[in-house]
């Protein structure tokens, strides 16, 4: 006995439903490689920036997974919170995965953070944040500790402290611990020495 027409539509909608379910699981939701084809690492000193860069320019969903390449027992992955991104404490992260091909999922909105705990990698600029958007592709307003990670994270890792400069005179000068400035005893001993020399050069015996 066939279906009748009310029977064969709602089949014809069930499976229209399952399918659009099977595309949207598998054709919308990415799986996108962090830094691109660069493995997760301290960036070079000629890019310094490529993880900063890559957050701004990667297109994310929610649903998305984010990928960190690395080889495994040489570095890891955490999330951690916005607070903790700026100051690069890692000692508490939200998740840790350290098996060279880590995936992380992308399950609410609002802004990410991932870094990797080894040290000084950090503030080396081995840091990533992204924004997730909504279901409907809309933003969070980003949060005070938002702001402030993102500030953090817009820092260039630091250069090469510079050599310690030698004490000028107004350094000294502003010395308000009491005692006289070192350049000003040398300057008052010096002078007494050239008195004692010139005193003995001109003195004659009557």
């Amino acid at each position: 006995m066939m279906p009748g027409p009310s029977a064969l539509a709602s089949q014809v909608i069930a499976a229209t439903t399952l399918l659009l379910l099977l595309l949207i699981n598998g054709c919308v939701a990415k799986t996108h490689s962090v830094g691109g084809l660069d493995a997760w690492a301290v960036p070079p000193a000629s890019r310094p920036d490529v993880y900063l860069r890559w957050g701004k320019s990667a297109h994310v969903r929610l649903g998305d997974s984010l990928m960190f390449l690395y080889p495994p027992g040489h570095d890891d992955v955490v999330q951690v919170t916005a607070r903790a991104a700026a100051r690069c404490r890692v000692s508490a992260p939200l998740l840790r995965l350290a098996d060279g091909n880590s995936v992380f999922n992308l399950t609410a909105p609002g802004r990410v953070y991932y870094t990797s705990t080894l040290p000084g990698h950090c503030r080396k600029g081995q840091r990533l944040s992204l924004d997730v958007p909504t279901a409907n592709g809309t933003y969070l307003p980003p949060s005070a500790d938002d702001l402030a990670a993102l500030v953090a994270l817009a820092k260039l890792p630091p250069a090469a402290a510079p050599t310690k400069a030698l004490p000028t005179l107004a350094s000294l000068d502003d010395d308000d611990s009491g005692a006289a400035p070192p350049v000003a005893r040398a300057s008052v001993l010096a002078a007494g020495v050239a008195a004692m020399c010139f005193a003995l050069l001109v003195y004659k015996e009557p």
